[in-house]
């Protein structure tokens, strides 16, 4: 997989795979395509009561696209000390190659100066590929997720690919689907158009709410 390049990356998103490694240490890269496919809707994300005073509360600022490789980098550490991590150095400068080309975006949760929380992904015409998250503080990440469902909401994306689904995701409203029922979404998304930055650099935590119109 050493020829594998960041144009292979794409091309893999569009027929609905992704890598994966083994481990941090391992350089090489496999791909992935579950029989069962994690999606969040973003007709009916779900936002609970008390994570959307946390968001109107604009507790984090957020942030777009302004620290990238630190949000991949803090994906990548171990989330205990013996724990492990399938982004390596390859997937890290792939995901770094689609960033510098436009393809690939954050969103950051910043508090008194400091990145605590966050989340990357892929963007290929209406669809976005989450791939990633991580937090320091409680609900950094997921305050990162609402306003990144805001942005997509807004944008006009169709697809946002969550990969797996966990029960962490599923209070957001994410759901499980089949491979063809995936593919079938994916085909519709990849080739739409849509607006990433449809909110601009950033947005107040009430704009992202109502740009979702869908808590309880």
């Amino acid at each position: 997989m050493s020829a594998f390049t960041a144009d292979d990356l794409i091309a893999c998103y569009r027929r609905g795979v992704f890598p994966m490694a083994d481990s941090r240490e391992d350089p090489h890269l496999y791909l992935v395509e579950p029989e069962r496919r994690g999606v969040i809707p973003l007709e009916c994300f779900h936002v609970a009561k008390r994570l959307a005073r946390t968001v109107r509360a604009d507790r984090f600022e957020v942030r777009i696209d302004t620290a990238f490789a630190a949000v991949v980098e803090s994906c990548a550490a171990p989330r205990d000390p013996h724990g492990d991590t399938w982004i390596n150095p390859a997937i890290e400068a792939l995901y770094g190659e689609l960033f510098a080309r436009g393809e690939a975006h954050s969103v950051e949760a910043w508090r008194e100066g400091r990145l605590v929380g966050g989340l990357y992904g892929v963007s290929v015409g209406a669809a976005f590929f989450g791939e990633s998250m991580f937090s320091t503080e409680r609900d950094a990440s997921k305050v990162a997720l609402v306003h990144l469902a805001a942005r997509l909401r807004a944008g006009g994306f169709r697809l946002l690919d969550a990969q797996f689904m966990t029960e962490h995701l599923a209070q957001f409203g994410a759901e499980e689907i089949s491979r063809l029922e995936y593919r079938r979404r994916l085909a519709d998304a990849v080739e739409a158009e849509a607006d990433f930055y449809a909110l601009g650099p950033a947005a107040a935590g009430a704009a992202v709410l109502q740009a979702i119109s869908h808590t309880s």
